[in-house]
């Protein structure tokens, strides 16, 4: 399809020119593990795939196919594949070009099993990780060693939301031919385009905001077609492809992405706004706000904000913030998040004091309820968390 239009038409209508059987207006499931060949002599000449290019579902389907084309649009790159979960697309991405001696530098605050991967798992096969903050583009230039290979960029990271530079970062590894990653899953395509600022693979947990509505696992790997066919040798081999059930209700959510972004944006910075403006809270991690030290940053790469972000408390005692969150009546506690349902998960940040006292940690995701219902939940439990 054309790409003059825009990103909202790009959802409902790429790859889906011819009708669908039936006149159906969705993509059919094809529910299928194996592609046959019309004749022997056919399918030898096709390398073993079929006249439409498919031979078996572990190397690719159709339904599956129509999610990647859509995605690597959404993202600007020339070709895009799915996975079974965010980690395995994130594993598959890092497998694929950290071999053995190879040196990874990845930012501090990255999503916990990606740190866990390069922490503990990968120095078993020889390669082995250095942790920066990323907030300066030369603290990765600091941490550069003659094998460095990859640098693994989460902008804005988990937790504390900070942002890397990723203009300076992937221009400083181009320069050294070191190749960058970064996980966009908090921005989402349609907020920042990594690729579009030299990043060379845009990884995503589509379990999240691009599934929308917490019923599916899903991952995915986007950048140049060079590197996805190495990615893609990669998720054959070890079978990490996403199922077609799978892709298609990811196909699902991104149909309705943009006006749930569009949503994900104005209610997340109404909430954060809420807090920040509370004597309770002593800090909100939300880099739409102008208080974010990497504000005009984030204003630069970015086109909006969603939906997640944190906020820390003053010292309080642990049963303060068990309290604050016993009150509350829409919020759920749940590890995830990029779906429908508001949540909220806490933790210390530091060791209690002599009075048993300690700052708290609470990342918050804003849903799709209505945000003055939410607002007035929380203004109903946050006289818990007042220091005493």
């Amino acid at each position: 399809m054309e790409q003059e239009f825009s990103v909202e038409t790009l959802l409902q209508h790429l790859g889906e020119q011819e009708p669908f059987p039936y006149g159906s207006v969705t993509p059919p499931i094809v529910q299928a593990s194996l592609f046959a060949a019309r004749s022997l002599r056919e399918r030898t000449a096709r390398g073993g795939l079929n006249e439409a290019g498919y031979v078996y579902t572990r190397h690719s389907n159709p339904t599956v196919r129509l999610a990647e084309q859509k995605l690597a649009a959404l993202e600007g790159t020339e070709d895009a594949l799915c996975f079974g979960s965010g980690m395995a697309a994130i594993a598959s991405a890092i497998l694929s070009f950290a071999t053995h001696g190879a040196h990874v530098i990845c930012v501090q605050t990255v999503y916990p099993p990606t740190q866990m991967l390069l922490e503990s798992w990968l120095p078993r096969y020889g390669v082995q990780a250095s942790f920066v903050s990323g907030e300066c583009p030369e603290e990765f230039e600091q941490a550069l060693l003659p094998n460095t290979r990859i640098i693994y960029l989460e902008s804005p990271s988990s937790l504390y939301f900070r942002l890397q530079d990723l203009c300076a970062v992937s221009a400083l590894a181009r320069e050294r031919g070191i190749l960058t990653m970064c996980d966009n899953s908090w921005a989402t395509p349609l907020f920042q385009n990594p690729h579009a600022l030299g990043v060379d693979i845009v990884l995503h947990s589509a379990s999240k905001y691009l599934g929308g509505h917490s019923d599916l696992l899903a991952g995915v790997v986007a950048g140049r077609k060079e590197h996805i066919e190495q990615v893609a040798q990669t998720r054959e081999l070890l079978g990490g492809i996403l199922d077609p059930f799978g892709a298609w209700l990811l196909l699902r959510g991104l149909r309705t992405l943009p006006v749930r972004m569009e949503r994900a944006h104005r209610s997340g910075l109404q909430v954060a706004e809420w807090l920040a403006a509370q004597p309770q809270i002593a800090k909100v991690n939300h880099p739409g706000l102008p208080s974010h030290p990497q504000h005009a940053l984030a204003r630069r790469q970015m086109r909006g904000f969603s939906s997640l972000f944190s906020f820390e408390t003053h010292p309080i005692r642990e049963e303060q913030a068990y309290t604050f969150a016993e009150r509350l009546r829409l919020f759920r506690f749940g590890c995830s998040w990029g779906g429908y349902e508001s949540l909220l998960l806490g933790w210390t940040q530091t060791p209690p004091d002599a009075h048993g006292k300690a700052s708290w940690l609470f990342r918050i995701y804003i849903g799709l309820e209505n945000p003055d219902d939410l607002i007035a939940d929380l203004h109903g439990a946050i006289e818990a968390l007042t220091p005493s």
